[in-house]
């Protein structure tokens, strides 16, 4: 069973975005390692949090889980942290308007000895189309990001001391204040660039354009995300990691489909002879060919369900259904035989038209899902 955000949060599904900010501030407080030290619960309720509000505090996350539930970042696009660092650089921002302080804009933390600098994220869009979001695949996609240059040296910095922070002490009626903020000299890296390497930016960078495989699991869908670790900028430090790549995915589907939820829907087109006598029709679908047995007559407005050939939920064995919509074509042109045969059956007893009780919508919607 998923994880409920909301419980995590102790917030209500209706919450506005500024309770959930404020019920995540609650428990950050209260889980904050610094006032629980060693205390391995609390850290992995602190993680859980952040976790939580990571989805819930961003309104397209939030949409996507109230919609699949965490089913929906299975394939990436969520973090789940495995240290406390690695929260506090994420939501330095959020820390910051919580106890105060400076956060640089490479995600550093703002506990002590949190030097290790995180380069920036990246984001791309990734069309894809119907058979990779039902059977997953795997693509290759170019990507322009930015990486140390091979003659650019660092130094460690000397206003900070490779520390990555300074901290000033004010005197004020109560006593001595002491504030520790990001060092703005080398932005919390604790390195600064010592020579710039030849095409490089004034962190010591250079573009360049590298090939990244992508995993597409089944069942992906418009707007999900998928993470890929360490593709993205590096750090403007010598001891720093690269950023993460994020891939966004847009669905380009064939005009003759339609998706509804995780079922699929198209149209069959079928000749007067065909739909009179029954025909037998391949269709081609994402799970590859099907053939239909159809015995005549086939009335225009039938709609075949074919179970299980739908889409998938994301990173499941779980698939819709295909719905087959037969459309009968009227031909264009008769000739006098054509025309000499439909009048001798005008007043034939098989093709009267027999006035059935008009049906209720609902039973009209049972019908097609029966």
């Amino acid at each position: 069973m998923g994880k409920d955000y909301y419980a995590i949060l102790g917030v209500q599904r209706s919450a506005t975005q500024e309770e959930i900010k404020k019920a995540y501030r609650r428990l950050a407080i209260k889980y904050h390692p610094d006032r629980n030290p060693g205390d391995k619960e609390a850290e992995e309720k602190f993680k859980e949090a952040a976790e939580a509000y990571e989805i819930l505090g961003d309104p397209e996350k939030r949409a996507r889980y109230d919609r699949f539930g965490d089913a929906a970042f299975a394939g990436g696009g969520a973090h789940h942290y495995t240290d406390v660092e690695d929260i506090f650089r994420h939501f330095g921002d959020i820390f910051r308007d919580f106890f105060g302080g400076d956060v640089g804009g490479y995600g550093y933390g703002e506990q002590p000895g949190s030097r290790m600098a995180k380069g920036r994220d990246l984001r791309v869009r990734l069309n894809i189309g119907l058979e990779e979001m039902v059977l997953g695949g795997e693509r290759k996609i170019k990507v322009r990001r930015k990486v140390r240059a091979r003659d650019s040296y660092y130094q460690t910095c000397p206003a900070c001391n490779g520390r990555g922070q300074t901290t000033r002490i004010t005197h004020t009626i109560f006593g001595p204040a002491q504030t520790t903020t990001t060092c703005r000299h080398c932005g919390g890296t604790g390195q600064i660039l010592q020579s710039r390497g030849k095409g490089a930016d004034e962190d010591g960078l250079v573009w360049t354009e590298e090939v990244v495989s992508i995993k597409i699991p089944k069942g992906v869908r418009e707007g999900v995300q998928l993470k890929v670790a360490q593709k993205g900028h590096e750090a403007p430090s010598a001891n720093g990691i690269p950023g993460d790549l994020y891939v966004v995915f847009n669905e380009k589907i064939p005009e003759e489909y339609r998706i509804d939820g995780h079922d699929l829907h198209t149209i069959l087109d079928l000749s007067l002879p065909e739909a009179v006598l029954g025909t037998t029709k391949t269709l081609k679908t994402p799970h590859g060919k099907i053939k239909l047995n159809l015995e005549g007559p086939v009335s225009p407005g039938k709609i075949l369900r074919i179970r299980g050939k739908g889409i998938p939920a994301l990173n499941t064995n779980q698939y819709g259904d295909m719905f087959v919509h037969i459309k009968v074509h009227m031909p264009h042109k008769l000739t006098e035989e054509d025309k000499k045969y439909f009048r001798s059956k005008l007043n034939h007893e098989h093709f009267q038209v027999k006035k059935n009780k008009r049906k209720s919508f609902f039973e009209k919607i049972h019908d097609i899902f029966s």
